[in-house]
């Protein structure tokens, strides 16, 4: 209960309150119409404060008027007393959080050295590419390479299959047999990279023909840090190939599959190692010709386009070959992706992971997702309503949106 004395010494705050409509809550606190908070009883006079003052919470900045009327904070509680804005916003700390995760590989442990790779079509393998194989041989750190067949196969350019091709290999090079890889998951020399990356290696040299090593030196450098990371990753050339030669560097995969449309088996001969006899040489010539499926009316420039640029040329101008929004594959890196724009004879595509590669038009065939021919879907994309579905189906359909948002940033000015 107040003392007598109090009683007397707060009727001057009494009376101050009462001119300015403010209610009392019995105990010397002072609040407005609207129930806030505004001044206390101090040694017999108002005291006024922040009239927008919360208890446990920051006082919001005072205004002019408020400043003269009295302090903005009570003296008891300094820790009250910096003033919010000279903090950060609380409201951006759930942007920071929603920040998207940083791009890149997993980071993985480098406990290898450098792995020398060749990643080629070998559709069907030469005397050509035992030279090249002898040469990642002989580049590599103590022995550490691979050799990487690609997937990819048509009839055309691409006639023996993965699994016939890769035996072969192992037959005609028995000094390299066990690095030649037999993977399904090594569709692009990117599934490769990443591959390595994962093994822990340090850094890649690729071995390629001196035609391609400026192509692999881009695409590989240009996603270093993104899809895979090395601390350093080479280019090296296995020495370019002269098509009209007459020893190995002319033997090419190109004239081995012309020589068995023409049904020159002497000149397929020679383009086979000495390792066969001519029993597994005529083995491997007429299982060439059967995958080939050779009929009467057989195109050049279809099964070795460099051998027939006219033919292949005029085709492409008259858009016979290779249109806007179709599928294409890269026969160098096994890349697949929509054409977003022809060229005078190139190629700029997209593939679904959005890798954008440029190809010259010899080096490139129709994906097998355009040909007319049944198709079975694979296991993982049947199910109706999932993405892998829907990226399915998109493949199947020309001008879908795979592929659109490169089309106005390359655009031609």
């Amino acid at each position: 209960m107040k003392s007598f004395f109090q009683f007397l010494s707060e009727s001057t705050a009494v009376q101050q309150a009462a001119r300015l409509g403010l209610k009392g809550d019995g105990h010397g606190g002072w609040y407005d119409n609207k129930g806030e908070f505004v001044a206390k009883t101090e040694k017999g006079r108002l005291k006024f404060y922040n009239k927008r003052q919360r208890v446990g919470r920051q006082d919001p900045p005072q205004t002019d008027r408020e400043k003269n009327l009295s302090a903005t904070s009570y003296e008891k509680e300094p820790a009250q007393e910096p003033a919010p804005q000279q903090q950060a916003p609380a409201p951006e700390q759930p942007a920071a959080q929603q920040a998207p995760a940083q791009e890149g590989p997993p980071p993985v442990e480098k406990t290898k050295g450098t792995l020398t790779i060749a990643f080629g079509r070998f559709n069907p393998p030469t005397t050509g590419h035992e030279k090249l194989l002898d040469t990642v041989a002989s580049s590599s750190d103590d022995g550490d390479y691979i050799i990487v067949p690609s997937r990819t196969q048509d009839k055309k350019k691409n006639p023996l299959d993965a699994d016939t091709k890769v035996s072969i290999m192992r037959q005609m090079y028995p000094n390299h047999s066990e690095k030649i890889v037999n993977d399904p998951a090594n569709r692009t020399i990117f599934d490769v990279l990443k591959k390595a990356h994962m093994d822990g290696y340090a850094g890649v040299r690729i071995i390629g023909g001196g035609d391609r090593v400026k192509e692999f030196e881009k695409l590989s450098g240009d996603y270093n840090g993104k899809l895979y990371a090395f601390d350093n990753l080479e280019v090296r050339s296995a020495g370019d190939r002269d098509p009209d030669s007459d020893d190995v560097s002319g033997m090419s995969a190109s004239k081995q599959r012309q020589a068995a449309a023409e049904g020159d088996f002497a000149t397929f001969r020679k383009g086979v190692p000495a390792s066969m006899n001519n029993k597994q040489a005529r083995e491997l010539y007429n299982t060439l010709r059967a995958a080939m499926q050779i009929k009467e009316g057989w195109n050049l420039w279809e099964i070795a386009p460099k051998f027939d640029w006219i033919g292949l040329r005029e085709n492409y101008v008259q858009e016979k070959i290779y249109k806007v929004g179709q599928l294409v594959e890269n026969l160098n890196t096994g890349l697949v992706g929509k054409i977003i724009r022809r060229g005078t004879n190139h190629l700029i595509c997209v593939t679904e992971d959005k890798i954008m590669f440029k190809s010259w038009i010899k080096d490139v065939m129709e994906a097998v997702t355009n040909s007319n021919a049944p198709s079975g879907v694979p296991a993982d994309q049947r199910l109706v309503g999932t993405d892998a579905h829907r990226k399915y189906v998109e493949k199947m359909v020309p001008g879908s949106e795979w592929g659109k948002q490169f089309i106005n940033k390359y655009r031609k000015k």
